[in-house]
């Protein structure tokens, strides 16, 4: 059951605003659209918090791409392979790796983006999964806060361009498959409009928040991939929830992240004797993806008994790893920690969403004039894994692909605001009484338990249970962002559960321990679509993500 809108409106009595381009979402997908749409169109940015509250803005370790004198995109095309684990849609992983190096240069030269250099050339760095130093970073392990930073001094100067803060995009509105704006709701006076729009990006980030721990900012609770599903596009790939080895191990919301790097720069994982876990289970130890390294880190503590490990920085010496690390020191500092003495304390955590919206590689989805891009959509690029430090790249690959395919739907021109005249929706709403902040902690908490990395038929079972009891929040008209937020985060919960009860195998971030092997058959995505309030199931293979259509089963 999943309603069409989450709330009831009249188009005619809402007040609304109309421009050529609507982009939700304020991270490195979210801005680097706007900044080149509005060179040519009007252009309105909403954003859930404020400008600076995204998961890009703590990205720590940096872009991969294949800039180095020893690299070329064809070694970065077969890394991201691997860790993909045979799920990878080759076309998007040729396009990220091909184009990636001119999107980078035009982040330096156009945005004014400082990366760090040494004697003139951009310092590459190390991670897990790379066989090349490829990864360009910016004031040691802050690219994401100075790729933000960049790109928002652009974007304050346009005129073409309004920026909606504090402004909750609650459901994408389409006539006919087609999308003709959004609506959203204003946080502060609990105002909704409509946001007129012919063209509509969703740059939203993840859903590391359906997990009591992770990495992920509040405001990460999948909104964008439950809107797109409500409207009509197909979602993909969902059990894919990548878990990050090294979240600093303190009762902290987000748990802070200590990046990939670090392992890059020499730092070892260990148990509490000082034991190096990843020696001998992988020809890469320490720096081997992260599927595999979490997979032995949850292994490791589960047979000691422990909650955590360890990471050993303190081979890397004091005076480098101050410098090439300022933030995490400063961080591990306050806390207590000094990490150029003391290893530091470490355990997964949730991290990042590898499925998302399906797109094409023009960043379509199959709502006619709804475009998806980052996190959000699932161009199919990271297969079952993401390779560290590809996510930002796909951010700025697939908008510039996304503004290039643009133009031409735009000429065909919109509906016009009198064609939507007497338009909106009216349904029966529940008056379930729920206290929305306690259900989120019960439903966090039970993803944790029931379907974090490691997963097993009884657990996915009791985790489905719990939904199933839950679904009547669906059709509740709760009228605030914290409950719109608990009801996209149920829908999504429901569909990864039921992607990882069906997908018998472990590949990549999803582990069964009832299914520990890979399996041939599963060389296929799980895709999920909304049709009349059912949700629909469909299996494709790899290559096909974008096509099918023909063998859908009810989900369920």
């Amino acid at each position: 059951m999943v309603p069409r809108y989450l709330v009831n409106f009249d188009l005619d009595a809402l007040p609304c605003l109309s421009f050529d381009l609507l982009v939700i979402g304020s991270g490195v997908a979210g801005l680097s659209t706007a900044l080149r749409a509005a060179r040519r169109y009007r252009v309105a940015l909403l954003t859930k918090t404020t400008l600076t509250v995204t998961a890009t803005r703590i990205a720590q370790g940096g872009i991969a791409s294949a800039l180095g004198a020893d690299d070329s995109p064809e070694l970065h095309f077969q890394d991201t392979v691997a860790a993909g684990k045979g799920l990878c849609e080759e076309q998007a992983v040729w396009t990220l790796v091909r184009e990636g190096p001119m999107r980078i240069t035009e982040l330096i030269e156009e945005v004014g983006a400082h990366f760090d250099t040494v004697d003139g050339h951009l310092d590459l760095t190390l991670e897990g999964g790379h066989s090349r130093r490829r990864v360009a970073h910016a004031q040691g392990d802050a690219t994401g806060s100075e790729l933000e930073a960049s790109l928002t001094r652009r974007l304050l100067y346009n005129k073409r361009l309004d920026v909606f803060e504090n402004y909750y995009a609650v459901d994408i509105v389409t006539v006919d498959g087609r999308c003709v704006g959004a609506l959203g709701m204003d946080c502060l006076s609990g105002t909704i409009s409509f946001f007129h729009a012919p063209a509509v990006v969703l740059a939203m980030g993840g859903m590391g928040q359906l997990y009591a721990v992770t990495t992920n900012p509040v405001i990460c609770t999948g909104d964008g991939v439950s809107m797109a599903l409500r409207a009509g596009a197909e979602v993909a790939d969902l059990e894919f929830l990548q878990f990050h080895p090294t979240s600093l191990h303190l009762p902290e919301t987000p748990r802070w992240l200590i990046s990939e790097a670090v392992r890059g720069e020499g730092a070892v994982l260990v148990d509490h004797t000082g034991r190096r876990i990843m020696r001998g289970v992988h020809p890469m130890e320490d720096l081997a993806p992260r599927d595999v390294v979490v997979n032995e880190m949850v292994r490791t503590m589960k047979k000691l008994g422990r909650d955590h490990l360890f990471l050993d920085a303190t081979r890397i010496a004091p005076e480098k790893l101050k410098e090439r690390f300022p933030t995490i020191y400063r961080h591990c500092l306050e806390a207590g920690l000094d990490i150029t003495r003391t290893p530091i304390p470490v355990s997964p955590a949730a991290h990042y969403m590898s499925g998302g919206v399906v797109t094409d590689l023009n960043g379509r989805t199959a709502v006619k004039g709804l475009y998806a891009c980052g996190e959000v959509a699932c161009t199919g690029v990271h297969g079952a894994n993401r390779l560290a430090s590809n996510s930002l790249l796909e951010g700025l690959v697939f908008s510039w692909r996304i503004m290039q395919d643009l133009p031409a739907w735009l000429e065909r021109g919109g509906m016009a605001r009198k064609e939507l005249e007497g338009l909106g929706h009216k349904a029966k709403r529940s008056r379930l009484p729920v206290e929305v902040g306690l259900l989120r902690r019960f439903l966090q908490q039970m993803m944790q338990d029931c379907a974090g990395f490691r997963r097993s038929e009884d657990g996915l079972r009791e985790a489905w249970e719990f939904l199933d009891k839950n679904l009547e929040v669906l059709r509740v008209e709760y009228l605030s962002p914290s409950g719109f937020e608990l009801q996209n985060m149920i829908t999504l919960a429901r569909l990864l559960v039921s992607a990882a009860l069906l997908r018998e195998e472990s590949r990549g971030c999803h582990y069964r321990t009832d299914f520990p092997g890979e399996a041939e058959f599963w060389k296929r995505h799980v895709v999920f679509k909304a049709r009349g309030g059912r949700v629909m199931r469909e299996l494709r293979e790899v290559g096909d993500l974008t096509g099918g259509g023909y063998a859908w089963e009810e989900e369920g």
